[in-house]
């Protein structure tokens, strides 16, 4: 765990792919908000309870392994939306379990309410939990998830 010395939290925000098409994409199963919007929620949450965060996204599984790497070396947890990558990508899933950090794993709709495909998640086992269904504030509820793991690890 590397909290600053002034204790803030610092969090990466990894989106995967398709989500930098937010607003535009099936806003009736993703809602309204744009990626924009998105971030600017999670950068505006972050700083209201005291957590630093770094947002990436990209619509390639090796950069999103590469975000997920780079978060060791100075993040305390990581928030990660795999998209579709959710459901097959084994390799996101072992770099998550690689770096060991506190991870939970964000999706916008109730991926379980969904088609069958997407209901199953090969990231969520190397997760501490996941959150699902709360539009864009599935991510300020992550926000609030890893604070809270972060701070009980610490007691």
């Amino acid at each position: 765990m590397q909290i600053t010395p002034t204790g803030t939290l610092r969090v990466s925000v990894i989106h995967g792919p398709n989500l930098n098409m937010l607003g535009l994409r099936e806003p009736d199963i993703y809602g309204t908000d744009t990626f924009d919007d998105t971030n600017r929620k999670i950068r505006d949450h972050a700083r209201s309870i005291g957590v630093e965060v770094r947002i990436t996204q990209s619509n390639h599984e090796g950069a999103i392994i590469d975000a997920i790497q780079d978060a060791v070396s100075w993040a305390d947890a990581i928030i990660i939306n795999p998209g579709g990558y959710t459901h097959y990508s084994i390799a996101i899933a072992d770099a998550i379990r690689a770096v060991r950090l506190p991870a939970v794993e964000v999706h916008i709709s109730n991926i379980h309410g969904r088609e069958e495909f997407r209901r199953h998640s090969v990231v969520a086992p190397a997760t501490a939990g996941q959150i699902a269904g709360f539009g864009t504030a599935s991510y300020l509820l992550a926000l609030d998830a890893v604070r809270h793991l972060i701070m009980d690890a610490k007691h």
